[in-house]
């Protein structure tokens, strides 16, 4: 198990009285909408909208800044819907001759994918558990077939239904009559005989628990509302514990409810007072363990409890260090412990399950410089360890020597004969097993699972992802290439494209990033990218300091005080695409999501000529301005990923100089789109919002010729649309805006 991966908060919080956005006369915000519709000056381009200026100022370290469009951030006020809805509006206007070439590009991904299809089944006890979609629905069918019935897995049969299905949950029938649909938790009783589900229906990542009886199929249990993520059951089935977050959407609590019982009956087990920690909860392997995390970025401490007697007390693992960043895995009669106490690319360490103190912890593969271990998946007879080695994620195998205190004999690596690509473990749930699911891919090769052999490493493919329409990987190549920044360090760049694209300097190009939190952005494969390779778009990655590529080193040159990293080694690596042939220096997109939008902003900035379009989807842009304030959503946990710029000065100038929307420039900027959701609980909607006015009063852009765009989903999270057909038409949305922008705007590419 481990805690949930940190992420770009949400941004809830109430302003003041809000400036006005339009004339508000007859008709108001239906009127403002309306001139949308049609071209209003003599180019025939309508005219943005223009949000009222209304001065709101801080103040520290002796610098006082004057903020005019803070008051955009109050979600509930009349004027701040009408504004949203008019750059909606005004978008739809704007890219209204797109409608075509998205029809197109949506047309190209659903005729590459099986709509009807069924993941690979995984046997659980006496039951075979997968999902299933059906040509036509939005969302998944969550299913199992008894081992009795199919001591095989499970096939698709006549009709698109395993013989012998009983269905768990079907989400088109959860979400009918919603705009938006996610589960947070779907989790299983031990015995099999009770489902706990949680549903969101806003995007606003707060969920209501539903427990089914499977036997009888009846809801006995609707009482828990507004819960985090993820739940853990008793051994008896009698009991769950799940998280409460609190206004700051931070998971801070971890109860314990009795089913069937009034929610007000429910108890208090653990309460997270350091607004640095989140906390997760989750059950072992093995099941015999219910297990409580407390995280921040860099300090973790785990609680467990016998899985067969949920009204005792938690024991901590380790209590908690500064800097002592674990996670754990109860197995058997062993506790493995993947843990950074003596090296910073960590190291994996076995305890006995009693342990109460990381000096009881016994090293079992001590770390290495340039060998990230990430986590353990441990079996009765074998670990799997997860690691980074050369900038790519791999699974290293290690049979497990019988007799008390278990050591490790001669392991071996998932085979893979590729350039670049990607090993993971997949679906594992069962602890006796003498096989391990994994699951391989690259950015040519579709996702694949096989079945492996833990004792000779012989693998069995399951399933490899069907691409429809005739895809055929031989038509594409895939490199790894290495850019050099300013101060000399190698950036790693993954690479695809067509395999008659040339390095010419020529051909248009899409260069993505990330560099935040640790995480890597690994080679996978995508349907929807081949919208881009099929008209000559060379797509790319840059693996910049801050994410986790090349281990624990790289994160750490690319946060705090070193932020500024991520975004001078974007730009090396763009123009090392532009230096090598590989894309035409007028021609280069850029895209990142999230932390990555606060790359886009960044970048743009810095080196605007670079990039001819960008899009940034729920873009972090307003970065200063949310860490300042610890009255907002989860910013305390924050100050460990960017530093502290109420308590530093050096913190304070540093972001203050690389701010996206603090930074703008009056120069001409590469087209934007910005997108975000109403109800993101991470990067709230008003800081694209606001970023876009900005830009726009600034920049000396042509608005014909490099718009700069503002889409909103008014019912939608941090993930954008939910179900597969409208995440679909959202991509295809974005792709086609960035290919006109390319001038690239049919499947063979020519230019427009």
């Amino acid at each position: 198990m481990a805690l949930l991966t940190p992420s770009r908060p949400l941004r809830v919080t109430k302003a003041g009285e809000c400036g006005v956005v339009h004339a508000t006369g007859p008709g108001g915000a239906a009127r403002d909408l309306a001139r949308y519709r049609e071209p209003v000056n003599e180019q025939n381009t309508p005219t943005p909208p223009v949000a009222a200026r209304r001065d709101h100022a801080r103040t520290h370290h002796g610098e006082t800044v004057t903020d005019p469009y803070e008051w955009l951030r109050d979600k509930e006020a009349p004027e701040v819907i009408a504004h949203l809805e008019a750059e909606n509006a005004y978008t739809e206007a704007m890219t209204g001759h797109l409608a075509p070439l998205v029809d197109r590009v949506f047309g190209e991904i659903k005729a590459r994918v099986q709509e009807t299809d069924l993941s690979v089944p995984v046997r659980h006890k006496d039951w075979w558990y997968y999902s299933r979609t059906v040509e036509g629905q939005q969302y998944a069918i969550h299913a199992r077939v008894p081992v009795e019935v199919s001591p095989q897995r499970p096939q698709l049969e006549g009709g698109g239904v395993p013989a012998g299905e009983e269905v768990l949950l079907d989400g088109n029938a959860e979400a009918e009559g919603q705009e938006f649909f996610a589960l947070g938790a779907f989790d299983v009783s031990p015995a099999g005989d009770r489902l706990a589900h949680a549903v969101d229906l806003t995007g606003d990542e707060r969920f209501d628990l539903v427990v089914t009886n499977l036997t009888t199929g009846e809801r006995i249990d609707e009482a828990v509302r507004g819960i985090g993520y993820g739940t853990a059951w008793s051994a008896d089935g009698e009991h769950l514990f799940y998280t409460r977050v609190d206004e700051a959407w931070r998971p801070y609590q971890v109860w314990r409810h009795q089913v069937g019982a009034p929610a007000e009956q429910d108890v208090l087990l653990y309460q997270e007072d350091d607004a640095r920690f989140g906390v997760g909860v989750d059950t072992s392997r093995d099941e015999c363990w219910v297990v409580i995390g407390a995280g921040s970025t860099n300090t973790t401490e785990f609680r467990t409890l016998p899985a067969d007697d949920p009204t005792g007390e938690f024991r901590v693992v380790a209590p908690r260090e500064e800097g002592l960043d674990y996670d754990i895995e109860p197995a058997g009669d062993t506790l493995w412990v993947v843990h950074n106490r003596h090296h910073r690319d960590y190291e994996l360490a076995r305890a006995p399950l009693t342990a109460t103190s990381a000096e009881e912890w016994e090293p079992v593969l001590p770390g290495r410089d340039g060998v990230r271990i990430q986590g353990v998946d441990a079996f009765a007879g074998h670990l799997a360890v997860s690691l980074r080695r050369d900038g790519l994620a791999q699974v290293q195998v290690l049979p497990l020597e019988p007799g008390s205190g278990p050591g490790v004999g001669e392991g071996y690596d998932v085979p893979v004969e590729e350039e670049v690509y990607t090993v993971r473990t997949g679906a594992n749930p069962e602890f006796e097993t003498a096989t391990l699911q994994v699951v391989i891919g690259s950015l040519v090769t579709p996702r694949t699972v096989y079945d492996m052999d833990l004792a000779t490493g012989e693998k069995t493919l399951l399933k490899q992802q069907p691409v429809l329409g005739g895809y055929d990987p031989q038509d594409y190549v895939q490199h790894r290439l290495w850019a050099t920044a300013g101060d000399g360090t190698r950036i790693p760049i993954s690479l695809v494209a067509r395999n008659d694209v040339r390095a010419d300097g020529t051909a248009p190009g899409l260069l993505y990033g990330y560099g935040s939190y640790e995480m890597s952005i690994d080679p996978a494969f995508s349907v929807p990218r081949l919208s881009y390779l099929d008209r000559g778009v060379v797509w790319a990655v840059a693996h910049v300091r801050g994410g986790g590529e090349l281990g624990r080193s790289w994160y750490e040159q690319g946060r705090m005080e070193h932020k500024a990293n991520s975004f001078t080694d974007f730009v090396a690596c763009a123009e090392h695409l532009v230096e090598t042939g590989w894309v035409a220096p007028d021609r280069l997109a850029a895209e990142g999501r999230s932390a990555g939008g606060l790359l886009m902003g960044a970048v743009v900035n810095l080196a605007p000529e670079r990039f001819r379009v960008v899009h940034a989807g729920v873009p972090f842009v307003d970065a200063l301005t949310t860490i300042l304030d610890p009255n907002l959503p989860l910013t305390v946990g924050e100050w460990e990923e960017w530093g502290n710029p109420l308590e530093s000065e050096q913190i304070y100038r540093l972001m203050r100089s690389y701010s996206p929307y603090e930074n703008v420039r009056a120069t001409e900027y590469p087209a934007i789109l910005a997108t975000t959701g109403l109800n993101d609980t991470r990067v709230y909607y008003v800081e694209p919002a606001k970023w876009v006015a900005r830009l726009r009063e600034t920049v000396s852009n042509d608005p014909a010729k490099r718009p700069i765009l503002l889409k909103t989903e008014m019912v939608a999270g941090h993930g954008g649309r939910t179900g597969r057909y409208d995440a679909w038409r959202e991509a295809a949305f974005e792709t086609a805006f960035v290919l006109d922008q390319l001038g690239v705007g049919s499947a063979s590419g020519e230019r427009l």
